[in-house]
């Protein structure tokens, strides 16, 4: 596999990561939560929860579901790399772009 696909799938990553993070901190804990600044506690439905927050909670799912895709994606380009007999000079080179 080429190594911009590793290139694509580690900006992902990162994105990713940082997206989870803020929907992760968005959500209503116990107490309340920053979901209640932005309009989370406007609404509510039958079971409790508004709209907003069935919102937040599909955004967060879809992006934990591409960030797992991005871990999958990237172990097996590795394994796939390692396979071929990849130069470790390569995946070091690829590796240390990132960071």
């Amino acid at each position: 596999m080429p190594n911009w696909f590793a290139y694509v799938l580690i900006v992902l990553l990162v994105i990713t990561s940082a997206l989870l993070t803020l929907l992760v901190l968005l959500h209503r804990g116990k107490g309340g939560g920053m979901s209640s600044m932005f309009g989370g506690g406007v609404s509510t439905s039958l079971a409790g929860s508004s709209v907003a927050e069935k919102n937040l909670d599909r955004y967060t799912v879809l992006v934990g579901i591409v960030w797992f895709a991005c871990i999958v994606g990237l172990g097996l380009w590795l394994k796939l790399e390692l396979a071929e007999g990849a130069e470790p000079e390569a995946l070091r080179a690829a590796i240390s772009a990132t960071f």
